[in-house]
């Protein structure tokens, strides 16, 4: 195979497809949703084979824990895909949306339309579910898709891609909106970030290896996040049950996110009497803890925090943990060592919940909620495409509205400029 021609060809047909769903209806499109939630609910038992494929395959190079765990397909998942595709079925279509419409002293009326970004690449590691969810997604927002999934996930991809074709099929779509890369090539890659012609934005979801190779080589605009460095702030006036509860979850409910805890910052007026029991639980549940000084002399099981630890995004069964003065302290760490991903306060002050929504610089910050919650199925998005933690465009979570732009409108009635 020329990689160079097949990715140029599945360029031009993204294109030529862009055109026709980006006029669809929203009937049209919540059909070829619907349908493809069927297909997928009715060939789960082929999505766990193709899946199965891969995860032997996966073993065989042995892939770490983290990366398998994302890899894996269960009957729970497969039906959170399809859950996820009527999600986003129900939710109001974006596309043609008219907002702020103001009259203007000549007579104009000034708004603007919500429109399709074009033709969207997104390329993305392990997690087969993306293939269902950024199509459903893109469908829904008017868009055309090119999707390129990792290797270790090839035979999975390409059957979760088979039901969206069969959705986009029933509902009079041509199959060529959504795109899934047959090769595992990986000049692939190279050659959808720099089809300016064909693509419009690229979405990384990967390691930081793939996505710092994206900042440097790609032509077209992404919508991204480098890592994701959370951090829990237990303050002193949380409250200890409800601190101890959402810590834990933030760490152990899954190791292998992005939205998942890598630092624990506790203060000092309730470090000795909540690190003892938590930090319990976390050895119990099998956490290698690295702390400061101060946090090792309350739990002397803690290995030493390096510097380089808080700036870690461990992906796996470690947390770094540091005992701060308070808030103002919490805060500054978070401002250093942070990657603008999402970042939490447990407290029973609101004046100081007030504040850290405020000054922390992430695209989500939560208070008395755990991190895992900074994902677009919990936020009501259907799904999503991926995390944004730049400033422009889209930011947090990318759903619907992130995958569309903005363009003025007016309306007049015979007007002409004096």
């Amino acid at each position: 195979m020329d990689v160079g021609t097949y990715m140029h060809g599945i360029g031009r047909q993204a294109r030529e497809a862009s055109r026709v769903i980006a006029k669809a209806d929203t009937e049209t499109k919540n059909r070829a949703l619907t349908e493809m939630a069927r297909a997928i609910e009715r060939d789960a038992k082929r999505l766990l084979e193709a899946n199965a494929r891969d995860l032997e395959q996966a073993r065989k190079q042995k892939l770490d824990s983290a990366m398998i765990d994302r890899l894996t397909l269960t009957p729970k998942v497969i039906e959170a895909m399809a859950d996820g595709l009527r999600q986003i079925a129900a939710l109001p279509d974006p596309v043609g949306e008219v907002i702020g419409l103001k009259r203007r002293p000549s007579g104009i009326q000034v708004g603007q339309m919500r429109v399709p970004l074009g033709v969207v690449g997104i390329i993305y590691e392990s997690r087969p579910n993306v293939t269902a969810d950024a199509a459903g997604l893109c469908i829904k927002s008017g868009n055309a898709a090119i999707l390129r999934g990792g290797s270790e996930a090839i035979h999975s991809n390409q059957a979760i891609a088979a039901c969206v074709h069969a959705g986009l099929r029933a509902a009079g779509l041509p199959e060529n909106v959504v795109q899934v890369i047959e090769t595992t090539d990986r000049a692939a890659v190279g050659e959808l970030i720099t089809m300016q012609d064909y693509v419009d934005v690229i979405v990384p979801r990967g390691g930081k290896g793939l996505i710092e190779r994206l900042m440097r080589e790609s032509r077209i605009p992404m919508i991204k996040h480098l890592h994701g460095v959370c951090h829990t702030y237990l303050d002193d006036k949380a409250d200890p049950d409800k601190a101890i509860r959402i810590a834990d979850n933030a760490k152990t409910q899954r190791l292998g996110t992005c939205n998942t805890m890598e630092t624990l910052l506790v203060a000092r007026g309730i470090a000795k009497q909540v690190l003892p029991p938590l930090c319990k639980i976390y050895l119990e549940k099998g956490i290698e803890l690295r702390g400061d000084d101060e946090a090792r002399g309350i739990v002397p099981q803690m290995k030493p925090a390096t510097e380089e630890d808080w700036y870690t995004e461990y992906l796996d069964a470690i947390l770094s943990v540091r005992v701060v003065k308070d808030l103002d302290e919490a805060i500054e760490h978070i401002a250093n060592y942070g990657s603008q991903h999402t970042d939490a306060i447990v407290t029973e002050d609101n004046a100081r919940a007030q504040r850290f929504l405020r000054e922390v610089d992430s695209s989500s910050v939560m208070v008395n909620a755990s991190t895992r919650f900074a994902d677009g199925y919990e936020y009501g998005l259907g799904a999503e495409v991926g995390i944004s933690t730049d400033k422009l465009h889209a930011r947090g979570p990318v759903g619907l509205e992130g995958l569309t732009s903005l363009k003025y409108v007016v309306l007049g009635d015979g007007q002409i400029r004096q």
